[in-house]
């Protein structure tokens, strides 16, 4: 990593993330492989931040400590990529598994459990498909109707502005987040 860490992927240690590492591999990796609208990419980072917004949206007063959460789902695609679900499933070894090692290495450096609570998972993951809705209708050339049919009816609530931001302000983004919800030593 930039930071000087070595990270080993088998078996990632809390003690080797950084949060800047974070920040800078997320905001490098574009969402739907870069087939977006605008001068940049609409990154992972952004993505991230997104998914944390709209966990709040769905549940106003939800603590800091599971938006943290919400913004580090993605967080193993700092190392590993984005790769689309199909594609995980193709490669024919336990992805998802070897994804779960390095998120709850991730969880455990910023002192959230290995694994979340149910409910916080579910909303996450809520949170994550209104995410790709918004992106794909916006930014992905979707149509209402195709967005609705992949991703589930429109979501409630505000339409986010999402504009493509160059990598730099991606990054500084991110790491803002993850500096206002961690927990404070």
């Amino acid at each position: 990593m930039l930071s000087g860490r070595r990270l080993d992927l088998l078996d990632p240690s809390p003690l080797d993330i950084e949060a800047e590492d974070i920040a800078h591999g997320l905001a490098r990796v574009a969402r739907w492989n870069g087939q977006t609208r605008g001068d940049h990419a609409f990154s992972v980072a952004q993505h991230c931040v997104l998914v944390e917004n709209l966990a709040l949206h769905l549940k106003p007063g939800l603590p800091p400590r599971w938006r943290l959460a919400a913004l580090l789902h993605d967080a193993p695609e700092y190392v590993v990529g984005d790769l689309i679900s199909p594609f995980k499933a193709a490669l024919g070894l336990d992805y998802k598994a070897f994804e779960n090692r390095l998120l709850a290495a991730i969880h455990r450096r910023f002192g959230l459990p290995d694994i979340l609570p149910e409910a916080i998972t579910a909303l996450i993951k809520k949170a994550d498909r209104q995410a790709a809705y918004w992106e794909a209708v916006t930014l992905a050339g979707f149509t209402l109707e195709e967005g609705a049919r992949y991703f589930g009816p429109v979501p409630r609530g505000p339409d986010p502005l999402l504009e493509p931001l160059a990598t730099a302000a991606a990054a500084e983004a991110f790491l803002r987040r993850i500096e206002a919800l961690k927990p404070k030593a």
